[in-house]
């Protein structure tokens, strides 16, 4: 089980991630540097996993402890066929974990619970729910300040494709798109999120 997947961590855990002693997580936890809790009745301190995120980023830590496990990515299409094919094909031909969604609602939901590394968001259904969408993008979200997001669209000119950048987007797909177009986009996406 990929230690990610959890909200909150044990103090070893985090020493697992961050490279460092038990001891060291505690000290940070005592001095108050790393938001956390207490078990009742107890002395064990419980770490949530954004707190620790953004306590690694804050000091500089080397991310590269949270990579283990699989590619982590989300699709966001109102289109059914869309979502089952792309999440068929993705798992058929890659190592991804993929989960998929309906909804920019939805999708917020799922980032919070899976925590993806990369999501395909299409355009037509962020316009629809424009709000949900942009929250989604922000990269000062704590459900997704380390999800890099992948424009899907058909529609857009090479001026409005260069906007999306200046919008927190990542890159952006231009339907119809191959599967290797799509495979690259999520691996440069990937290369960046750590």
């Amino acid at each position: 089980m990929n230690l990610l997947d959890k909200d909150v961590l044990t103090t070893g855990e985090v020493a697992k991630l961050c490279n460092v002693a038990s001891r060291t997580v505690s000290k940070w936890f005592d001095s108050g540097q790393l938001n956390g809790y207490r078990i009742p009745g107890s002395k064990d301190r419980r770490i949530p996993v954004a707190s620790l995120l953004k306590f690694m980023r804050d000091h500089g830590i080397p991310m590269d402890g949270l990579m283990s496990g699989a590619v982590r990515v989300l699709v966001v299409d109102s289109d059914e066929d869309v979502r089952q094919t792309l999440a068929r094909i993705l798992k058929d031909q890659t190592n991804y974990e993929v989960r998929s969604a309906s909804s920019c609602f939805k999708a917020g939901i799922e980032c919070e619970r899976f925590r993806p590394h990369v999501m395909l968001l299409d355009l037509n259904l962020a316009a629809e729910e424009e709000s949900v969408a942009m929250h989604l993008v922000d990269n000062s979200s704590e459900e997704t300040h380390s999800t890099k997001v992948i424009a899907v669209t058909g529609k857009l000119t090479d001026g409005q494709i260069a906007q999306l950048a200046h919008q927190g987007f990542e890159s952006v797909l231009r339907k119809p798109f191959s599967v290797r177009q799509v495979i690259e986009s999520i691996e440069n996406a990937h290369a960046v999120v750590y």
